[in-house]
């Protein structure tokens, strides 16, 4: 399988691993088939872990092998890393501004984004896919940076990153969905809901190695753009509600937790 899987293109191989993050998500959504209920405390942890994850993977997969690529401008060697990191955040911004969404636990009243009369299972599907935008561009520009035999960019690599992101999302999955059902949403419906979260990350890892592949010397830009997406949204929004329950010390144990085993995967891996 392994073999067969190298052989695919880059885009095939970001569509399959954003395939790969998009299944996880459902995964943690199907909890809703099993409790109507889940530990604020446990959400916490795993909210946090997420974010360790998140950020381990916008430096190690991201960020790291941007300006090793960049080593040939010398002393503005960090100038396309620092340039697309901005980008990424101030693009996320701009999502942020203007698509409604509403944050996990806020009343309907503290939805963000244009004003809208789209129902709160809407508002809050749109804040986790917020998330994932970033996290499957990561993965297709892992994907693409691969096929353009940076001696930065290994196959290993990109999967490691892909199930870094892939065992994050199961809280994600689990955060929208067991909300819902406590709301009143049938076990299937807030299951759907939940799962429908990480639809955009095979959509939006196909656009990031079709990009690399289309314009191999924007990629150094790509990974930091990826990256300051994702911490982005880990600083505007993960953390922030990982923290927000009384549980925070146990929250901050899950993001250490996440940044070692992201590091681990992606340098025993990558």
């Amino acid at each position: 399988m392994y073999t067969a899987f190298t052989e695919l293109s880059p885009v095939m191989q970001a569509f399959l691993a954003g395939l790969f993050t998009w299944g996880v998500t459902a995964l943690g959504a199907a909890l809703v088939f099993l409790t109507k209920s889940f530990s604020r405390k446990a959400l916490d942890v795993m909210l946090g872990f997420a974010a360790g994850v998140m950020i381990a993977a916008s430096f190690w997969s991201l960020l790291a092998p941007a300006l090793e690529m960049s080593e040939h401008l010398g002393r503005w060697s960090f100038v396309p890393a620092a340039v697309g990191f901005v980008l990424g955040a101030l693009f996320l911004r701009l999502v942020d501004m203007v698509l409604p969404h509403l944050h996990l636990h806020n009343p309907i009243e503290h939805a963000e984004g244009l004003p809208s009369t789209w129902q709160r299972s809407t508002l809050l599907v749109t804040a986790i896919t917020l998330h994932n935008i970033p996290e499957g561009l990561a993965v297709g520009v892992a994907f693409g940076a691969v096929a353009a035999d940076l001696p930065s960019a290994s196959l290993a690599g990109a999967m490691a990153l892909a199930l870094g992101i892939g065992i994050q999302n199961f809280p994600e999955g689990t955060a929208v969905s067991v909300p819902l059902r406590r709301e009143g949403f049938s076990r299937m419906k807030a299951f759907l809901f939940g799962q429908a979260s990480g639809m955009v990350e095979p959509i939006a890892a196909v656009i990031g190695a079709a990009a690399v592949l289309w314009a191999q010397p924007l990629l150094p830009y790509a990974l930091a753009f990826a990256a300051g997406a994702m911490i982005f949204v880990v600083v505007e929004e993960v953390i922030p509600e990982s923290q927000g329950s009384g549980y925070g010390d146990l929250a901050t144990m899950g993001v250490i937790a996440g940044f070692t085993l992201m590091m681990t995967l992606d340098v025993a891996l990558g």
